[in-house]
């Protein structure tokens, strides 16, 4: 381009006094030579036009000159420049802008008459660049992308750059304001994100450095625009194909070289722009704001793009950290998650993403200890800085090094941050990066000094993350780390899991199987569990609203969920005492005010039906501690009599209790631990803890050990304090305890010898109430317990027996019942001869429990299962299952096979009793008998014809001789399905 120093200022002034008329004409003049002759313009034709010759020797210029585009183009800037209508710029402006940019040379030459014009008229070129940028560039960009738009763009790139350069020379960044700035860059923006996503010249290059001059005018950009100016411009160079790739698209080997110097030019106007924008603002909030936006390119899946990335990341901070001296006030917290980011790369495939991750971070904390005005050589950061090691163990201790000098010196909002990002990485498809992360986490989780104050965004990040992780060595770290964090800080992570329960599901189970995993800290977890089950607000706080919120109710959830979770087994039975009495307090607490939704609407064999209600989740909890440790005799018993239901109201709530205790002597279950603990609820200033812990403690008294675990002297100054309670059941139930035999063992013979009284009663034929003379020897056999005299028992249970089939409904309950109680009172001397009471009692209540009074059928199931414990049968939990859930002939079959399995050998017994069942009054007694001989001789044919003596048979086919005649159908049907099998008996057996 020419420049003409001595004729400017000549023609300036003769310009200046011409009209704005004879201006006007003078720009028409030469805009008509330069459009007319356009199509010689490469070919550098001469050619004269006698206007503008006229016009340059008005001028007083060299008429020579009229065929030098270059110099009208320079003539043309100044006319605009000097003429003072903004209107006649406006038009003469918008004429030149719609020349052809077909050359370089003629762009060029529009480039330099419009920032000549841009030096007075600044608003009226900016006005039309950014409203051609807008328009036609972009559509034409969007609609048509030829070689015409080509050029277009680059004509556009070309007065924007002098535009620039005019402006920051002329007027400077400090004296004006250019509000239109803004568009300008959009426009630009527009362009580049058009760019095809190849590298064929430098327009990308071109465009990144002119939107640097733009963004050092004035006013500075906000931040939303140079948001936008980042995004597009890391996504203009990072997006590009790989070098490699650039280069072997070239059709040549002088292309690609090409190729590979244009891309350096453009990557290094990247980073110019980026460096160009920490030095308008030098703090470590604008390297936050700068990095923030390298994030999706540095978890790219493309190696390549997180390599340019990385190296761009570098190259930034090394300027700042050797030119620049960042602002000291700012210490953001999202550099914490910049640095995570950076050091999830020291493993990553590429060697140079590796090498160049690592001196960034290195970099980063470089300017954290100068903000701190540190030494950059502290010894821990040297260790760290040298990492290189091939060794895993070097390579471990490096890490150790990095994150203790992570947690020393940045801050804690930092360090956070830190730490979620390595826990939002755990989910990573990059198992190298996940790997890392969570080697990272667990050392610093089990770094000492943790602080409490990240406990629970930490737990909250790893419970979102969960979902997502599905590699098993990684959920095993983080069940790691989670226990160094609980060893570290246990009340904080139970508090902030328990905060995530408002669904257990199966992520929130993990965290606390994690933390089950450490004994002791298994331990601090159920005794926290329990403390916050005892958080009760009265009544009167409740809202309904705060219910939900409940610190109890949560506990009370958690400890539910625990119970059935394998890994807190053992936890749960150190802890049996205190979650025995907590569950007991807080149901009547929930009873109290009035929680009750769903207390007895429910299937027990199908809970997860429906959501559980506060009441009912406590009383499955309840159930659920005996159930689940090792004392399922005890739920049992309690479910066989409907003794749960009792706890589903206040006012038969101690009774429940009583009952509760009463079992759980019978099977011997924690007396001594829970007699403690009920000692000391007594103690309590809450009323719920007294009434629970009297209950308790009345009934225990009937046990012959109680004395082995506390004193007689503070068992009664303890139920002395029960007597002076406000409540009247721990008045009453203190008064009870006072009377006992193990308190006044005199008592022992008085009550022995009215047994005694009362059983010869019992055993005379005509006795006109024999439930009430039942009911008050099984009282004083209660009372007695194992101080009763074997013989009594004995007796008692032998008469018992004989009254199965007593043909009133009532007393063949309670002889049921009772006979269940006695054949345990026997003591050792006598406990073989009620065993043998309890073998002949076997059969006859398996048919009771199809006996035509249901209350009776059920003492029925539940004697049978005692006599099942006591006889030590095999299966017999599965036969409760069966008892207390089964239903219909498959249940049935079951309970048989169950029974006949662990009594192999006793046909001829089972068999006998059988038999004279047949002659039952009441048909579903007969049906029982009759499929029990069925099955026998279905299943057990073998055995029979080895078991079974020729007077059995004969017994047997007398039995069912008798039935042929029956007019019973049903009974007829079974003589003939059965009468050929006998006869097959008969045969073996005589023979």
């Amino acid at each position: 381009m020419n420049i003409y120093p001595s004729w400017e200022d000549m023609a300036v002034s003769k310009i200046k006094n011409m009209m704005v008329t004879e201006q006007g004409l003078a720009l028409d003049t030469i805009c008509h030579f330069l459009e007319e002759h356009n199509q010689l313009w490469e070919k550098q034709v001469s050619h004269r036009d006698p206007s503008v010759q006229k016009l340059l020797e008005f001028l007083s210029l060299d008429p020579q000159q009229a065929t030098d585009k270059a110099f009208l183009f320079h003539l043309y800037g100044l006319f605009l420049r000097e003429c003072p209508s903004v209107e006649q710029v406006q038009c003469h402006l918008a004429s030149l802008l719609e020349l052809s940019h077909q050359f370089s040379s003629q762009r060029e030459g529009i480039a330099l008459a419009v920032g000549l014009a841009s030096t007075k008229h600044l608003e009226e070129v900016w006005a039309l660049l950014e409203h051609l940028g807008r328009t036609k560039f972009l559509r034409s960009a969007t609609v048509s992308p030829d070689n015409q738009d080509e050029i277009l763009k680059s004509s556009f790139l070309s007065a924007t750059i002098l535009l620039t350069r005019s402006l920051r020379e002329e007027y400077g960044s400090q004296r004006y304001k250019f509000t239109q700035v803004p568009e300008l860059i959009q426009c630009l923006l527009g362009i580049l994100q058009e760019e095809p996503n190849s590298l064929n010249t430098f327009f990308r290059q071109r465009v990144i450095l002119v939107i640097m001059g733009l963004s050092n005018l004035r006013p500075r950009l906000k931040p939303l625009l140079k948001s936008q100016v980042l995004q597009t411009c890391l996504h203009s160079v990072y997006k590009l194909p790989s070098t490699e790739a650039l280069r072997s698209s070239a059709p040549s080997l002088e292309q690609a070289l090409d190729v590979t110097v244009l891309y350096k030019k453009t990557v290094r106007a990247l980073d110019l722009l980026l460096q160009n924008f920490i030095s308008e603002n030098p703090s470590m909030d604008e390297v936050c704001f700068l990095l923030q936006h390298t994030e999706t390119w540095l978890k790219s899946d493309k190696s390549h793009e997180r390599c340019r990335a990385v190296q761009s990341i570098f190259l930034l901070l090394q300027y700042a950290v050797n030119s620049l001296k960042l602002a000291k006030e700012a210490v953001p917290s999202m550099l914490g998650h910049q640095i995570g980011l950076l050091t999830l790369l020291w493993r990553d495939k590429d060697e140079s993403t590796q090498e160049h991750s690592h001196y960034c971070v290195f970099l980063l904390m470089q300017l954290v200890f100068q903000q701190k005005g540190k030494l950059v050589e502290s010894t821990q950061w040297s260790k760290m800085k040298l990492i290189g090691a091939n060794e895993s163990r070097e390579w471990e201790g490096k890490l150790y090094h990095m994150m203790k000098v992570f947690k020393d010196d940045l801050t804690v909002a930092q360090h956070t941050q830190l730490i979620l990002t390595l826990v939002h990485s755990l989910g990573s498809y990059n198992y190298l990066r996940c790997d890392l992360a969570a080697q990272l986490l667990l050392m610093t989780c089990e770094e000492p000094g943790f602080r409490k104050e990240q406990v629970a965004e930490i737990l909250q990040g790893l419970f979102q993350e969960l979902p997502n992780i599905y590699c098993r060595g990684i959920q095993k770290t983080i069940s790691k780390a989670t226990v160094a964090l609980g060893i570290q800080h246990t009340q904080e992570v139970v508090e902030v899991i328990l905060s995530l329960c408002h669904s257990l599901d199966r992520w929130i189970l993990l965290l606390w199987k994690a933390l089950a995993t450490n004994y002791h800290l298994s331990r601090n977890v159920i005794t926290l569990l329990y403390v916050k089950l005892k958080l009760r607000p009265p009544r009167r706080l409740l809202q309904s609203t705060y219910q939900a919120r409940l610190v109890s109710l949560t506990a009370l959830s958690t400890i539910y969920e625990l119970l059935y979770t394998p890994e807190y087994k053992n936890t749960f039975r150190w802890a049996f005492a205190g979650i025995l009495l907590g569950l007991l307090t807080e149901l009547y607490y929930l009873l109290e005010v009035g929680l009750v939704h769903g207390i007895s609407d429910y299937q027990e064999d199908n809970l997860a039906s429906k959501p559980l209600g506060p009441c009912r989740i406590c009383l499955e909890a309840l159930k659920g501690l005996f159930w689940t440790n090792q004392y399922w005799e005890v739920f049992a018993d309690i479910k066989l009599i409907q003794g749960w239901e009792l706890f589903g109201h206040l006012e038969t709530f101690p009774k429940g209790v009583t009952l509760l205790a009463r079992t759980m002597v019978h099977y011997n279950c924690e007396v001594r631990a829970v007699l403690g603990q009920a000692l000391i609820f007594l103690k309590s200033t809450e009323e719920r803890d007294n009434i629970v812990g009297i209950c308790i403690i009345a009934e225990f008294l009937n046990s012959p050990d109680v004395f082995q675990y506390v004193s007689q002297k503070a068992m009664d100054n303890s139920l002395n304090l029960g007597l002076s309670s406000r409540n009247q059941t721990v008045r009453a139930m203190s008064l009870k305890g006072l009377g006992s035999i193990l308190i006044h063992p005199k008592k022992v013979t008085v009550l022995r010898s009215k047994l005694m009284e009362l059983l010869d009663n019992f055993l005379q034929p005509e006795l006109k109430d024999p439930v009430g003379l039942m009911e008050i020897m099984g009282q004083l056999l209660h009372y007695l317990g194992a101080q009763s005299t074997g013989t009594i028992s004995f007796k008692i249970a032998q008469h018992l027996l004989s009254l199965f089939t007593d043909e009133r409904a009532n007393v063949r309950e309670y002889a049921i019942f009772l006979f269940g109680d006695v054949i345990h009172y026997g003591g050792k001397k006598f406990r073989q001869s009620l065993k043998m009471l309890a073998f002949q009692a076997a059969v006859p209540l398996l048919f009771h429990m199809a006996d035509p009074c249901p209350e009776v059928a059920m003492k029925a199931k539940f004697t049978f299962l005692r006599c099942a414990i006591l006889l030590k049968w095999e299966f017999r939990k599965e036969l409760f299952t069966k008892l207390a859930w089964g239903q219909g002939l498959g249940a049935a079959n079951d309970i048989f096979v169950y029974m006949i399995e662990s009594n192999f050998g006793n046909y001829q017994q089972f068999l006998s009793q059988a038999l004279m069942y047949l002659d039952s009054p009441h048909k579903t007694l007969k049906l029982a008998a009759m499929r029990f001989i069925g099955g026998l001789l279905q299943d057990y044919f073998g055995d029979l014809c080895f078991y079974l003596t020729k007077d059995d048979v004969v017994i047997l086919k007398n039995y069912l001789e008798a039935l042929s005649h029956d007019t019973d159908a049903r009974t007829r049907k079974f003589y003939m399905n059965y009468w050929d099998d006998v006869m097959e008996l008969s045969h073996y057996v005589m023979n």
